[in-house]
């Protein structure tokens, strides 16, 4: 870092001319000098940290030193285990890259290009291509990619991602512009002056995330408190257990006996492969939309997307065609202004300037031809203002935009011929004349209206069938637009929107209470503002919901970014791309139901995976704590367990949570998997202890009881797979008879392998009674833990082995 600034200081700034730019030699020198737009921020972690963070983990250690332990004692067949997390931890390490990479590319695709003039030539690059000096073009829609002065032109700015605050602010020649702010309107050229890590907003970031950890999902968080907690408390116990079982005044066992049993418990304890199955879950979820070219920023949002029961989506791009045409144009005084002085009108004024939106683009294409008429002075289109105006001097002063916002109070000069072609679902402007000197506020008494023009655009051929799966999977659609409402509830009505006829004028909401009330009763909203529509997305979010917003303009950004989880479009502005979670590539807003439902899936099913895992893991953990005040020997060897770990958790999670599970989550993750794997893991409690108690009564060797303690805990473990399973598919039922198939000659043809013995005429009459009570205690655990497990589900459609392992 110390090497950067130096270089800063031997390389001047060069004020090359706005027209020039830098030439190739100048930019070539500052490449080589480091003062290139590269930001050390990433969206995913380097392959060298997949691997660090995969290979040195507290339980990796933890699982050395255990083999370490038993390799001391000669216990090789013990450490079995050391295998399962070798595999474990290679199969994490592919996974997440193969994930990475595939996110990578689609970042290449996605990454920001504006128009810098080098050479005298106007050239579009990436951002991250840019050099300090550079003469860079922004306009409305554009992220401010590094920071700038003004050179040419006017713009207005929201800083609000840096600042918090809103309101637009007026950039002339001369001001600073600050990386991480966007363009709200207008058009400039400006000057790079610092690039990079220097950004005012780089430098931001580095302070965030130096003074606060980086934000993890809730999912991730319950599981990150559960390793925590279980990483804190396996050490000491521990240390107790092997003192229990070793020392003369407790069991008295000997050294090799005490560390393998002492191993076997802290291995029970340890939840080695859920992190590891969220991880890789996560991962292929990311991989299979990034196959679909939906860019995923934040993989935190793969859990936000299972839980969304409210969609906020906008009219022009989402339910319609991006592209307007004009329709008609209505004359409200011919005696004033013809029908020929209204086109010529309309081509001066969008006649020299670049289209920055829809509405500009259709109307440029309509009134093309070629005028004299040159504007003094303009002011552009502003999604709050909702109108922009241009003064052409002796020609006169014009305003063009929403008629509600132009005329406000005197609206109803033209709401009889105005709100017909609303109904249509048509986008009406109003053009008006002006006898003021043209500021950014508006004298109402000095507006004329001049003509009305009604743009259309067609309804997505997708649209309707997109919509209807929303509505049959229990997710609200919102429609938040800057368009007339009626126009608004006309589309949507058209779309299939439910309840599209409910809408409101959001002008009339003044207070946050008038948003509270609104959001409960209107599904769509019109002529919103930027502001207001992200005040009906914490309106959404004060009631209870969790919001997806999609947008692709740049009046969308602020609702993009407060958002549970904000999803753009790659056509629209690079602001709502940079603050969304999720980019579609494709702009294809029919993508929308395969993301929420990828979502759901993998939610689910880590659920669903997780209830496995922790039953070992709470059977373990409570055995243990008794023992320390029983004599009583840990039941088990690890090489058992790892057998019953693979053959009950391991294998079955891993397709599982590969299946389509596409029902909304609910609830609060750790609680909902605690609630699933508490029966089985006190089940296994009960009746260990009941057997150890029995094997003592009827004096019963420890290596009977052992084999008991296998055959109890195998049971219960495809007892709880069972229940995870139901609603049985194909698939599932395909896994559960494998496995099952699997267990059963293990335990009957390899005994001596898994360190079991045959049992006595007692044993076997003591592990048939207990079996048999096995299914009655889990049910009467459930009645009082988990309810839900017992009612009647219907039977799902399942994915072959093949849909599981397609990821393209």
């Amino acid at each position: 870092m110390n090497a950067e600034f130096q270089t800063y200081q031997h390389i001047p700034p060069v004020q090359a001319p706005i027209d020039r730019g830098l030439n190739a030699d100048e930019v070539l020198l500052r490449e080589r000098s480091g003062l290139r737009n590269i930001t050390p921020a990433s969206n995913t972690k380097t392959e060298g940290q997949i691997v660090r963070e995969n290979v040195f983990t507290f339980f990796n250690f933890i699982f050395i030193a255990l083999g370490a332990a038993l390799l001391l004692v000669g216990s090789f067949m013990n450490m079995t285990f050391l295998i399962i997390a070798l595999a474990n931890t290679l199969i994490g390490i592919y996974q997440e890259i193969r994930a990475k990479r595939a996110v990578d590319k689609l970042t290449l695709v996605a990454a920001g290009t504006v128009t810098t003039i080098r050479s005298s030539q106007r050239v579009p690059i990436r951002t991250d291509a840019l050099v300090r000096d550079d003469i860079v073009e922004f306009a409305a829609g554009n992220q401010i990619c590094a920071d700038a002065i003004v050179c040419d032109g006017q713009i207005q700015v929201n800083e609000s991602l840096l600042t918090g605050e809103a309101d637009a602010i007026i950039k002339n020649p001369g001001d600073e512009l600050k990386s991480g702010s966007f363009v709200v309107s207008g058009r400039c050229k400006c000057r790079l002056t610092s690039v990079g890590a220097s950004c005012y907003a780089a430098k931001l970031a580095a302070e965030a995330k130096a003074n606060v950890h980086s934000t993890k999902s809730e999912m991730m968080r319950s599981l990150t408190k559960l390793i925590r907690v279980v990483g804190f408390a396996l050490i000491p116990l521990g240390i107790i257990l092997f003192i229990r079982h070793f020392h003369p005044d407790f069991l008295d066992l000997s050294l090799k006996v005490s560390i393998e049993k002492t191993v076997s418990a802290l291995i029970g304890m340890i939840p080695e492969g859920l992190y590891l199955l969220t991880s890789i879950a996560i991962a292929a979820s990311c991989l299979k939309l990034a196959n679909k070219r939906v860019l995923v920023q934040d993989m935190n949002c793969i859990e936000t997307l299972a839980h969304v029961d409210i969609l906020c989506v906008d009219k022009t791009g989402t339910i319609t065609e991006p592209k307007m045409e004009v329709a008609d144009i209505f004359p409200i005084n011919e005696k004033q202004f013809s029908y020929e002085q209204i086109e010529t009108i309309l081509a001066a004024f969008y006649h020299g300037e670049e289209p920055d939106n829809e509405t500009a683009q259709a109307m440029s294409a309509q009134f093309s031809r070629q005028t004299d008429w040159k504007a003094e002075k303009r002011i552009p289109f502003s999604s709050s203002s909702k109108w922009s105006a241009a003064d052409f001097g002796e020609n006169g002063r014009f305003i063009i935009g929403a008629p509600e916002f132009v005329l406000a109070d005197r609206y109803e000069l033209v709401r009889g011929q105005a709100e017909p072609w609303s109904a249509k679902g048509c986008r009406v402007l109003l053009l008006a004349s002006y006898s003021q000197a043209l500021e950014h506020k508006l004298d109402i008494e000095s507006v004329t209206p001049v003509a009305l023009i009604f743009l259309n655009n067609l309804l997505r051929p997708d649209a309707k069938d997109t919509f209807k799966y929303f509505a049959s999977q229990g997710v609200s659609v919102r429609v938040i637009s800057g368009d007339n409402p009626i126009t608004v509830s006309e589309v949507a009505t058209r779309a299939g929107i439910l309840n599209a006829d409910r809408y409101v004028d959001s002008t009339t909401l003044k207070t946050e209470q008038d948003f509270d009330e609104a959001v409960k009763k209107y599904t769509v909203f019109g002529r919103v503002t930027p502001e207001q529509k992200r005040s009906l997305v914490h309106a959404f979010q004060k009631a209870g919901h969790t919001v997806a917003m999609t947008g692709d303009g740049v009046n969308d950004v602020l609702a993009l970014k407060d958002a549970d989880c904000g999803i753009a479009m790659a056509s629209g502005s690079q602001a709502a791309s940079q603050v969304s979670q999720i980019v579609l590539l494709d702009s294809q807003f029919s993508a929308m139901p395969s993301i929420v439902a990828e979502g759901r899936r993998v939610i689910n099913n880590i659920q669903r995976a997780a209830s496995l895992f922790l039953v070992k893991n709470i059977f373990s953990f409570a055995l243990t704590l008794v023992l320390l005040f029983i004599d009583m020997t840990y039941p088990l060897q690890a090489i058992q367990l790892s057998l019953i770990s693979s053959l009950t958790i391991g294998i079955p999670s891993f397709f599982l949570a590969m299946e389509p599970n596409y029902g909304r989550a609910h609830g609060h993750f750790m609680k909902n998997v605690l609630r699933k794997a508490l029966p089985g893991g006190l089940t296994n409690l009960i009746l260990i202890l009941l057997a150890g108690f029995c094997c003592s009564m009827f004096h019963i060797s420890d290596n009977e009881f052992s084999t008991i303690a296998v055959w109890i805990v195998s049971t219960v473990g495809f007892v709880t797979l069972y229940y995870v399973c139901v609603p049985f598919t194909n698939l599932r039922i395909t896994v559960f008879s494998t496995m099952l198939a699997g267990m059963l000659v293990a335990l009957l043809f390899f005994q001596e392998l898994l360190m079991m013995v045959s049992l006595s005429s007692k044993s076997v009459l003591i592990l048939v009674m207990l079996l048999l009570a096995c299914p009655t205690v889990m049910r009467l655990l459930q009645m009082l833990l988990d309810p839900s497990q017992l009612k009647a589900q219907p039977r799902e459609k399942g994915a072959s082995l093949k849909e599981i392992f397609k990821f393209k």
